[in-house]
């Protein structure tokens, strides 16, 4: 078949009939081209076939013939992919050359049409609405493509040079030649596929591979616990011959009755997930520390691990005032549905064993961690594991670790002598890649005579199926006060996947009830929301952003509610978050070449932390960033922090200042750009100074990758949504954030993550609803039309306001933001809803079926 490609000849072989995408990444090696869904959802794939956009995914590769086909790759240098990189329309960057295609075409007809004028959100949003960011970048979107339309990126600069941009790697990212993890292809590559259980619990008698090379994937006991449990895994020269091989594996099961019912689990009862203590020492962890705090075991029920003050007085202030004041009683249960991770780019490793040396391409959150336990795994020395995460396609907390992908094609890669490669198809991400546990919530709040919080009690049950670890209650303990509390967690497990922590992990969750009790206090006293939370909150860094919150013209304006189909509401919401770091993390300056290169062993998923790092050596030697190249994603680097915990650019600015000052006093101070040419190998290694209050955490817990500084962050959100009662419908119509994190180290990118976790908020409030066939286990949200979540038509405007004091002690005087950014979204929503029509959302997400049939009663 012969057809045009970015304005060039091509000719290639479809015989065995392709879809567009497989010959564009796959044969021509244009691996801006994203698959992600493979069901014409998400727009990743998106090309253009003589101008207009089509979703690659779904169309033939015959199609193509006697075409023009541009890909993003053919688009470097257009005002579109500019104004991308200019306005910062990225976070991972994953799904951005399908935006960029998708929007230059929408560019073309725009000019054709209204010339250079600058279109509307609601024009932008229709034109892009076949595309997801699960990033969030969506606010930037609209930003570059209006910015774009109306010609402000129509010049290069004059002298040639590439303009300047807020975020380092964007214009690898928007002109597709960023490689990640699934675009790697080297000489010899097998790729890999994982055989998954059908069965919720079974026992595997035997695996019949015949002469199929085979690796086994199963626990020691040989039991599988959910449906889509990796059993064993194959590999072959492509995907259908791996799955080809994958289906002549023959596995005999011994099928065992399944604890699916999380009621009957959460009593207790049910076939047993972990029959013994070894068992359920093995039980994955949903939270950052799985099993930290200890805690019985009853059945299927693991619990309560407490994190009370006082419980028995807080009971006891409970009980009285049922039966003295109920109207300074707030009680209710509130649940929240499990919600799935699914970073565009899926899972994936790329192994290769060379003179017994590991080396692995790896899409992780950890790549230092990964080749430490890598290490540990496969009996090999630490120095001789590499893991390479360059770019990461976004994580969100799942990508820690081991995990199935990184076994499976280490094992493989042995097993064959070859590079294996394993990418996990969208239903396997879906099923297995990780979710934000469901939950059970029962609150009960009292308030005095006096309108202050006299006590609490809250018990969350959470919902991982066969992982422990949630710690929802708990977090209740650092809010509002020091009034009694009683607060347990409890864990039910059930033979169904395990979740895994997702950014602030039990944060969101318990906010969602706490913060809809206390918004329900501040009615039942007359209060006003705002000021009631003031008068409870002792944090003096969020009574700042209480007192900008209530000066908000949608706060005080009116009218709301009211009678009529379409009602309108505000609502507010607070959170906290601790603040977390890696002590040790250390950054390395070599001068090479007149540049100096920063290196060290973070990675970069979208949070900018290449960016951080080379503008923080920039600015403390006092040089150009052209002068500064930073370098991030190798393990074999010093070490670096995690991206988790929001601990990765308080652990990585102050460590790299303290680098760029020992590199000044070696090259002799003062002015050191014009010694640069002539410092080759000089080379210094700064190490992130103590905070100036020492950690909460003791020494010899610091020296794991990560410490509990002083002080929490805060966040205050207002909300405001319009209702339809008819069908059911809640639209976001403005969300202001204000966000207390000390200094902010790159505003620009800092306001992007806060943005898109307001968005990554809006999904888990209104759409994201992960659901499993009761009777089998079986995830039936699968793919991402029955998965919803958010697209840029569902964005709100969004307003950011950084509040830059309290974190004085702290190297920098910022911490992490990524977190505490989304904790009170979903409440803050939940509240609006209350204003605008009187009932209150006690289920989430707060589904149209729910909005109707709660408004009926």
């Amino acid at each position: 078949m012969e057809f045009e490609v970015n304005g060039a000849p091509r000719a290639v072989d479809v015989d065995d009939d392709p879809a567009a995408v497989e010959v564009v990444r796959d044969r021509l090696g244009l691996t801006g081209t994203k698959l992600v869904c493979a069901g014409g959802v998400c727009g990743a794939c998106t090309i253009q076939v003589d101008g207009e956009p089509r979703v690659s995914c779904l169309t033939p590769a015959v199609a193509l013939a006697g075409r023009r086909v541009t890909t993003v790759e053919g688009l470097s240098g257009h005002p579109v992919a500019r104004a991308f990189a200019g306005e910062d329309a990225l976070q991972c960057g994953y799904c951005t050359p399908g935006f960029v295609v998708e929007a230059a075409a929408f560019f073309a007809r725009w000019r054709a049409a209204h010339g250079r004028t600058r279109p509307g959100r609601e024009q932008i949003a229709d034109a892009l609405a076949g595309h997801l960011c699960r990033c969030g970048a969506y606010e930037r979107i609209f930003s570059a493509v209006a910015a774009a339309c109306a010609g402000d990126y129509d010049r290069t600069p004059a002298d040639g040079a590439a303009p300047a941009v807020p975020r380092t790697e964007a214009p690898e990212k928007v002109d597709g030649s960023a490689r990640y993890t699934t675009d790697l292809r080297p000489e010899g590559l097998l790729e890999g596929v994982i055989i998954r259980s059908p069965h919720a619990h079974a026992h595997v008698r035997s695996l019949e591979a015949g002469d199929v090379p085979l690796v086994p994937m199963l626990p020691p006991d040989g039991i599988v616990r959910y449906v889509g449990q990796p059993v064993a895994a194959v590999a072959a020269p492509d995907r259908a011959a791996a799955r080809a091989a994958a289906a002549r594996v023959t596995v005999d099961y011994e099928v065992l009755p399944a604890a699916l019912d999380v009621r009957e689990s959460r009593a207790g009862a049910g076939p047993l997930v972990y029959e013994d203590k070894a068992a359920r020492k093995r039980a994955p962890g949903s939270g950052e520390s799985p099993q930290l705090v200890p805690a019985r075991w009853r059945g299927n029920r693991r619990g309560p691990s407490a994190m009370s003050k006082r419980p028995a007085t807080a009971v006891r202030r409970i009980t009285e005032a049922r039966s003295r004041n109920p109207e300074r009683v707030v009680e209710g249960v509130f649940t929240a549905a499990a919600q799935t991770h699914t970073p565009l780019e899926p899972h994936a490793c790329l192994a290769r064993w060379v003179d017994g040396a590991l080396h692995l391409e790896v899409s992780t959150q950890s790549v230092k961690r990964v080749a430490e336990l890598a290490a540990e795994r496969f009996g090999v020395p630490l120095d001789r594991v590499t893991a390479n995460a360059v770019h990461v396609g976004g994580g969100f907390g799942c990508k820690m670790g081991l995990t199935s992908d990184v076994v499976a094609a280490v094992e493989l890669a042995r097993l064959h002598d070859a590079p294996v490669r394993v990418v996990l198809d969208r239903d396997e991400e879906l099923t297995d890649g990780g979710y934000r546990p469901g939950a059970r919530i029962q609150l009960a709040m009292v308030a005095d005579e006096d309108g202050d919080l006299s006590a609490l009690a809250m018990d969350a049950d959470s919902d991982g199926g066969v992982s422990v670890g949630g710690s929802v209650a708990a977090l209740a303990r650092f809010v509002y006060g020091r009034a009694p509390r009683r607060l347990r967690d409890f864990d039910t497990v059930t033979h169904r996947p395990a979740g895994a922590p997702f950014r602030g992990p039990g944060g969101p969750t318990m906010c969602w009830a706490l913060e809809q009790a206390v918004d329900e206090m501040a009615h039942r006293l007359g209060r006003d929301p705002i000021a009631l939370r003031r008068r409870w909150d002792g944090n003096l860094k969020r009574h700042a952003l209480y007192d900008r919150a209530e000066t908000l013209p949608v706060w005080s304006s009116g009218p709301r509610g009211g009678t009529g189909r379409f009602r309108r509401g505000v609502g507010v919401a607070a959170a906290n978050w601790l603040y977390f770091v890696d002590p040790v993390t250390e950054v390395e300056l070599t001068v090479e070449d007149g540049t100096v290169v920063a290196r060290c062993a973070v990675q970069d998923m979208g949070t900018g932390s290449r960016t951080v790092l080379r503008r923080a050596v920039a600015e403390g030697l006092g040089v150009p960033e052209t002068r500064v190249r930073a370098e991030v994603g190798h393990s074999d680097a010093v070490h670096g922090p995690t991206s988790g915990g929001s601990r990765t650019t308080p652990s990585l600015a102050p460590a790299a200042a303290e680098a760029a000052a020992r590199l000044r006093d070696a090259l002799g101070g003062g002015d050191v750009t014009a010694r640069l040419d002539s410092a080759h190998g000089v080379s210094v290694t700064g190490r992130r100074p103590r905070d100036r209050r020492g950690f909460v955490t003791p020494l010899n817990l610091t020296m794991g990758g990560v410490a509990i500084g002083r002080g929490f962050t805060g966040s205050v959100q207002v909300a405001e949504v319009e209702v339809d009662t008819r069908l059911g419908r809640i639209r976001p119509l403005r969300v202001w954030s204000g966000i207390a994190a000390g200094r902010i180290h790159e505003d620009r990118l800092a306001r992007s993550q806060c943005e898109g976790a307001v968005i990554q908020g809006i999904g888990y409030a209104l759409f994201e609803e992960r659901r499993v066939d009761p009777a089998t286990g079986r995830v039936l949200t699968d793919n991402l039309e029955d998965y919803r979540i958010p697209g840029i038509g569902d964005t709100p405007e969004i307003t950011v306001h950084f509040h830059q004091e309290g974190f004085e002690h702290v190297p920098g005087g910022g911490v992490g933001l990524g977190e505490i950014a989304t904790l009170p979204t979903a409440a803050c929503l939940a509240n609006a809803v209350h204003d605008a029509t009187g009932w209150r959302p006690y289920d989430m997400p707060i589904r149209p079926d729910r909005l109707l049939e709660g408004l009926a009663t």
